[in-house]
């Protein structure tokens, strides 16, 4: 850059160097591509806003006519659906508007409560229950000694009919003798702890992960093997800091959520 006459002389070089350090115009932003799925999923989400829950929703065939397109662009628009919880796909039948997922607080309380708070009618299904040996892990959880034994019990938890989780239970058998016939007469495992042996839950730490459902689990919760899942596990003490449970349970995506009520220290 020279001078002439006190003027600034300015020529492609300096202008070359003003654009290289960010003083020239701003190149166009890009367009990110939609994809053509994404268009017709965002359709169907308008749609199934304004349907009934256990409303039908065109086949395939009709749906890639209709938007013309392929049949492959359709089936991925309604699996991501599915796996939002937004459609539910019934083996034979097709494909339906979902009902609104079942809302849960995080709290210490049972799975009997949750349910009855929310309107539905909770059961359960009894799936395995007996001893099992206790590895390093599962004796510090529950305060034993390594190799001692652990009652396992494993139920499929209903709502109003509805398969929702896969609930598995580990207590020390030293602790809780007896346990197994207590729950023939309590339904509820809290309030057999409760009544029989004076145990009281006061505090859980709880994690919640995602996985995949498993062959076996899909076919207990009546969904597609590889729908992701929510994986809690719930580590519960008495009052006196005393381990009680363990519990590892595997709730559907499709159609349960967590909801946490946070306020700052």
């Amino acid at each position: 850059m020279g001078t002439d006459g006190g003027r600034t002389r300015s020529g492609p070089d300096t202008k070359a160097a003003a654009t290289k350090a960010g003083a020239g115009p701003s190149a166009p932003a890009r367009t990110a591509r939609v994809p053509k799925y994404y268009h017709l999923k965002r359709h169907l989400q308008d749609m199934t806003r304004t349907l009934p829950p256990g409303s039908p929703v065109p086949p395939e065939r009709a749906l890639a006519a209709e938007f013309d397109t392929s049949r492959t662009t359709v089936r991925q628009a309604l699996q991501e659906l599915v796996v939002e919880g937004r459609l539910e796909r019934i083996q034979g039948k097709g494909t339906f508007v979902a009902k609104p997922k079942v809302s849960q607080a995080l709290q210490l309380t049972s799975y009997t409560e949750d349910m009855r708070a929310q309107g539905l009618e909770p059961t359960s299904q009894l799936l395995d229950i007996g001893y099992v040996t206790a590895d390093e892990r599962l004796a510090g959880l529950l305060d034993i000694d390594t190799g001692g034994r652990v009652l396992r019990i494993e139920r499929l938890r209903l709502a109003s009919g509805e398969p929702m989780a896969i609930e598995t239970t580990h207590l020390a058998a030293k602790r809780f003798p007896a346990l197994r016939r207590s729950l023939v007469k309590y339904t509820s495992l809290y309030t057999a702890l409760s009544e029989v042996y004076d145990v009281r839950l006061a505090e859980a730490e709880e994690t919640i992960e995602t996985s995949l459902a498993t062959p076996r689990e899909a076919s207990l919760l009546g969904t597609d093997v590889g729908l992701p899942m929510l994986l809690l596990s719930r580590h519960s003490v008495d009052g006196r800091g005393e381990p009680v449970e363990w519990v590892r349970s595997v709730y559907r995506g499709d159609r349960y959520k967590f909801v946490a009520n946070l306020r700052r220290p």
